[in-house]
């Protein structure tokens, strides 16, 4: 694992590492061979909220070896705290490139996560859009228990593949559930517990145009988009983050004067 310094912000151990460098780092990763595998998480804001009112959540989440910023506005409020973030590193991204990595380089993927049925249309997706990727698809049931034994057998399944790469698209928390319960028992390579990335690399759904990513209104691209499902989470719940930083800040200025 990389041994870089991380920055804690929201009781989160951060890589302060660019998207370059980060790629870099889970390669390597990738291409261990020893127990156990790596789990990658990118927390966003609906993230650190829902951490935020789920303590054994966040007990759990923080067990990831890999903890990267997706969202713009953690990044912001990194430099604001003065922990500063070089840059977000996004599920979305790292998705991509991940892919790519693992054609040149000729790993073997596999892919949690879509809906039951649907695995051979979606391996046609990845062979339209990364071709030369061997990658398999097992999607699992609606009710899904990343611990029980559905979960199990899908640990089982990809044991026997040996994957360098495993995408875990199940959303939180079931994907995190199930990447850091069975990650001890995956011989190397890296878990990466991305959500809906897998969606917009196949072109399922569009992603925000990269001038307003870069302004940080992916949220709100995503809310003009499905106002039916995601309106709640972007305008009831995630201004909750303002009070989680003044929280944060607050935080820091009494460690600032209780300091020698």
């Amino acid at each position: 694992m990389d041994t870089t310094e991380t920055v804690t912000l929201f009781d989160l151990d951060i890589m302060p590492l660019d998207f370059e460098a980060a790629a870099a780092a889970l390669c390597a990763s990738a291409e261990r061979h020893e127990y156990p595998a790596h789990v990658v998480v990118t927390p966003n804001v609906d993230h650190v909220v829902r951490l935020d009112r789920q303590p054994s959540l966040k007990t759990l989440y923080q067990q990831a070896d890999y903890i990267f910023a997706d969202g713009m506005p953690i990044v912001w409020a990194s430099r604001l705290l003065g922990k500063p973030l070089p840059e977000r590193v996004t599920g979305a991204d790292l998705f991509v490139t991940m892919c790519q990595h693992a054609i040149t380089r000729k790993w073997r993927v596999v892919l949690l996560g879509g809906r039951p049925g649907e695995e051979q249309t979606l391996k046609q997706r990845f062979d339209e859009h990364f071709p030369g990727l061997d990658i398999t698809v097992l999607a699992p049931s609606m009710q899904f228990d990343p611990v029980g034994p559905e979960g199990q057998h899908a640990a089982e399944k990809i044991r026997d593949i040996a994957p360098n790469l495993i995408f875990v698209c199940l959303g939180l928390p079931k994907q995190e559930r199930w990447a850091l319960h069975h990650a001890p028992s995956f011989p190397g390579g890296i878990i990466l517990c991305v959500g809906a990335a897998m969606e917009f690399a196949l072109g399922l759904k569009s992603r925000a145009p990269r001038f307003i990513q870069r302004l940080g209104l992916e949220w709100l691209w995503r809310l003009a988009s499905d106002p039916k499902h995601l309106w709640r989470r972007y305008l009831v719940d995630d201004p909750w983050f303002a009070i989680i930083c003044w929280r944060e800040w607050r935080k820091n200025q009494i460690g600032k004067r209780n300091s020698p």
